[in-house]
């Protein structure tokens, strides 16, 4: 071998040799809007836990948080949670339709905001929903926004047939197809060796979720019923006495005491923030699937490739240590909260 072959070998050798880590691109950061019916249910409340813990991470933005729910209680528990992790001016959103209207049964939220600071009181505070999904999607780049529903279609359904207005002169539909890269939903639900289900944030507004799965123009992430149900969190973080002042901890403790519950509760919320702050990948397996939302709000099984629907690849317990662990995430105050 020549002098020169050898040292041109060499060189090429450098230059395949794997980077150091700091030298790597950087994983992409997913500028997120949080849509919630947060209050007739507490996932919701381990899920914005999850979506802080990750923002403090660096792994997401958090552009709003919005809530499909008219109840009472939502704006201010959303701003609860916000404060306390150091976001308080986060921009907020609710629907302002009368109905979903899904009360808070254990109380857990009249609870949290009677404690803890928050900087918007009631609902009335909060833009309407459809306008700051509007305004927030009009100035983000294309194909940048990851939108995250665990609750009802309500406000997809109305975002998709807005009409142009001073945000954007792109009608609804168009608008998140040029701005949207995904949605990813808890919603659906498929028994093993089934093809139908029934489904809770599907079936609460079913016209909405009818429009919503027939019409939306970008891919869709659906984390269902059975996924969420076997994964138990809570009772570490009630247990957990370095924890304290957390609204986080008291709303489960206030929830899962009135429960009379010993096991935590089911973990459906959270299975979506986790996928869409870090893939769907080594949590989940996927497959190819479609849907028809029946009109008792019930979903069949049918042919197509619309939706990704998820599955285990970790175990259940496996999942449930990592995010019980997020759960548990104290927040980071700073000058740039």
């Amino acid at each position: 071998m020549s002098k020169f072959l050898f040292l041109f070998l060499i060189g090429v050798m450098a230059c395949t040799a794997k980077q150091p880590e700091s030298t790597l691109p950087a994983k992409a950061v997913a500028n997120i809007i949080f849509d919630t019916d947060i209050a007739g249910d507490y996932d919701d409340v381990g899920a914005m836990a999850l979506l802080h813990a990750f923002a403090d991470k660096g792994e997401i933005e958090i552009l709003a948080t919005i809530s499909c729910n008219a109840f009472e209680t939502t704006v201010p528990t959303i701003s609860v949670l916000n404060t306390y992790f150091g976001r308080p001016d986060i921009a907020t959103g609710i629907t302002k339709r009368e109905n979903p209207n899904m009360s808070c049964a254990q109380k857990w939220a009249e609870a949290i905001v009677e404690k803890y600071p928050h900087a918007l009181k009631s609902n009335s505070e909060a833009k309407e929903a459809v306008s700051l999904y509007r305004e927030i999607l009009s100035h983000q780049p294309d194909q940048s926004v990851t939108l995250v529903t665990v609750g009802f279609f309500t406000n997809l359904a109305d975002l998709l047939n807005s009409e142009p207005d001073a945000f954007s002169t792109l009608n609804g539909k168009e608008l998140i197809e040029k701005k949207v890269k995904l949605l990813i939903s808890m919603a659906a639900s498929l028994p093993e060796g089934k093809q139908q289900g029934n489904e809770y944030n599907v079936r609460v507004d079913t016209k909405a979720s009818q429009y919503v799965f027939n019409e939306w123009n970008t891919p869709i992430i659906l984390t269902p019923l059975e996924v969420g149900l076997k994964i138990f969190t809570g009772i570490p973080l009630i247990n957990d006495s370095t924890i304290e002042n957390s609204p986080v901890k008291d709303a489960y403790a206030v929830a899962l005491a009135a429960d009379k519950n010993q096991i935590g509760r089911m973990s459906w919320d959270q299975t979506a923030v986790l996928v869409a702050a870090r893939g769907i990948e080594p949590y989940f397996t996927s497959r190819k699937v479609n849907f028809k939302i029946n009109d008792d709000g019930s979903n069949n099984l049918i042919p197509g490739e619309k939706f990704s629907l998820l599955g285990f690849k970790q175990t259940p317990e496996e999942i449930q240590k990592l995010i019980e662990g997020l759960m548990g995430h104290q927040p980071i105050l700073n000058e740039d909260h």
